[in-house]
């Protein structure tokens, strides 16, 4: 008896082994990752190089007495940029300020009046935007690695003015033109919009269109559109 059930306990573990063996295997597979979500938070620095051009009456410079005029002025600029953000879901919002060097500028022939009375004298006269600085806020929206925004805050413009008497009286004359060369930093306002592309962790392209109108100039032509490129690093 003990033989007989020793025997069926063995042949109901060979077919169960053998149903076992029969079945498909199981393939298990692992957890999926999580996609990493980019991170635009934090301080960076960086530098920026670009193209301007705009309007500028160099005659305000040397005088505030005369009537407006308006010279075609075109350059480039390169400078170092700084700021912080912070990211809120898919907004970011931060400051950010920029120093750069230009070399915006150009060239022409007036005749200085005033209620359009002549002065007697006519100025080769040249214009150039030095510098300029902006402190502007940014609100952008972010695509993981993409970033929208546009931008506003204030401008610091470096202007220069140097006048050469062609006709007329000369440069320098009392009553007339005193100065015919000057140079002054002056306020103003900017606004603009860019993208900005994270290609690591830390470091990103952007790209930025800015307008800048220069105050303080009386019924002001001074003004000054603005395409740059840049590179920053995120710490």
């Amino acid at each position: 008896m003990k033989k007989l059930i020793i025997g069926a306990g063995f042949a109901a573990v060979s077919s169960t082994c053998a149903f076992a063996a029969d079945l498909p295997m199981q393939t298990y597979k692992s957890a999926p990752v999580a996609a990493q979500v980019y991170n635009w938070t934090g301080l960076y620095v960086g530098v920026n190089g670009g193209y301007g051009w705009g309007t500028q009456d160099p005659l305000t410079l040397v005088s505030g007495r005369f009537d407006r005029a308006s010279f075609d002025i075109s350059g480039g600029m390169f400078g170092g940029t700084m700021g912080a953000q912070i990211q809120q879901g898919y907004v970011v919002i931060g400051l950010e300020g920029d120093l750069d060097w230009a070399n915006v500028k150009g060239n022409g022939i007036i005749s200085p009046a005033i209620a359009g009375i002549g002065q007697g004298i006519t100025l080769n006269i040249a214009s150039n935007i030095s510098a300029v600085g902006t402190a502007r806020a940014r609100v952008g929206v972010a695509v993981n690695n993409l970033l929208l925004y546009v931008t506003g805050g204030a401008a610091f413009v470096k202007s220069n003015a140097n006048g050469t008497s062609i006709a007329g009286v000369a440069c320098g004359t009392l009553g007339v033109l005193p100065n015919c060369t000057a140079s002054a930093w002056r306020p103003g306002i900017v606004a603009g919009l860019g993208i900005e592309y994270g290609f690591t962790p830390n470091w990103s392209l952007k790209g930025e269109y800015l307008y800048t109108q220069v105050v303080g100039t009386g019924v002001s032509t001074d003004k000054l559109n603005t395409f740059r490129g840049g590179i920053n690093y995120r710490f």
